[in-house]
């Protein structure tokens, strides 16, 4: 019997060694831990809280629904800032998920200090933290992976523990289902040409995962990405100036307008490459991908997400995936919800000098 025990033990370690040297910036057995405990909640009884004070802005809540497909929905876009910021459009945009697995296309915001471009970034973590309780990485994951050329994606706990944009959703995600696992995939600096190049394979290898498990796209996984919009003023952003026409009321207005402008031409109804690619050519310079045109931080998820999501419908069949605008809202729009007694706060100013823009999109 010892023996039986002692082989048993040599092959189980000889399996995670080969695991370990194979994923060398992984941390399999490892908690993904917090980034930012100011603007999210981290805590059960805050999120109770931010959820029970949602009903201040119900009548936002409920317009924004009733501009909604039915659920489920199979991608969606939300917004990732402060919860005080956000608000409404938080459970408006992540309410619509039913799947118990969600693939999370989150921004990249430290790409340029650790060096990344042109290839998707994947964890190694086994759980990531959630107020309620850990939150189960899915094995869909190393699924995914493995039938991924090697070329196109890295693992990179460094990246993934130090980004945000997939925290913030969490907690919502478990709040309406207690039980749900995630895939997190982050987007660096990459060009239009080199998203097709990757969003294809890895739409290829999702169809192949999930038919080995026979789930269905909406019911048992769904797409999200994290975005926030434009980042707009001129002040406290790193000595940069934002405000493309002005930082008084007319020029948030102009800004508020070119914002629905790019949404109805890039991002809402029929989903289409032509339009994913007029996105870029909206946020990011022709001639160098890698300098903002108009500044929304996920001008990279954005368009893999939605590029992704238009090559696994193409292959599945079907009609083609149509985007529903929720709503469009900015950091000075509408009333701040209450946290500073949660032991929360904000990040980041919210002024005309200085104010973020948020979407909600639903595609089905």
């Amino acid at each position: 019997m010892k023996k039986i025990i002692f082989l048993l033990a040599f092959v189980l370690s000889a399996l995670l060694l080969s695991f370990s040297c194979k994923n060398k910036n992984t941390s399999a057995l490892a908690l993904r831990g917090i980034v930012d405990s100011t603007g999210f909640a981290t805590k059960a009884w805050q999120m109770d809280s931010i959820m029970n004070r949602m009903k201040a802005q119900d009548v936002l809540l409920k317009q924004a629904l009733s501009r909604a497909p039915r659920p489920p929905w199979k991608t969606v876009i939300s917004p990732h800032d402060d919860y005080t910021y956000v608000g409404y459009l938080y459970p408006a945009s992540l309410s619509g998920i039913k799947a118990h697995t969600v693939i999370i296309f989150g921004v990249a915001h430290k790409a340029k200090k650790l060096g990344l471009a042109d290839q998707i970034i994947f964890d190694g973590f086994a759980q990531w933290h959630g107020p309620y309780g850990p939150v189960k990485v899915s094995p869909l994951r190393r699924a995914i992976i493995e039938k991924l050329d090697k070329r196109l994606f890295q693992v990179n706990d460094k990246m993934q523990a130090l980004e945000h944009s997939v925290e913030a959703e969490i907690p919502f995600l478990q709040y309406f289902n207690p039980n749900i696992e995630i895939v997190s995939v982050l987007v660096p600096y990459m060009s239009f040409e080199r998203m097709q190049q990757i969003a294809e394979p890895l739409a290829r290898a999702i169809r192949h995962s999930v038919q080995e498990r026979n789930w269905q796209w909406g019911k048992d996984y769904a797409i999200l990405i994290s975005n926030d919009a434009v980042h707009y003023g001129d002040k406290d952003w790193g000595g940069k100036n934002f405000a493309r026409y002005g930082s008084d009321q007319k020029g948030y207005d102009q800004a508020v307008a070119f914002e629905h402008q790019l949404i109805s031409e890039c991002l809402s109804d029929e989903l289409t490459p032509g339009k994913i690619q007029k996105f870029t050519e909206y946020t990011v310079q022709k001639d160098d991908f890698r300098k903002y045109k108009w500044t929304w931080c996920g001008r990279y998820a954005v368009p893999f997400g939605l590029l992704t999501s238009f090559y696994l419908q193409k292959k599945f069949g079907g009609p083609s995936l149509n985007g529903h605008l929720l709503d469009y809202a900015t950091s000075i729009d509408h009333a701040h919800l209450p946290v500073k007694d949660l032991r929360m706060g904000v990040t980041a100013p919210a002024n005309l000098h200085h104010w973020v823009g948020y979407v909600g999109m639903a595609y089905k």
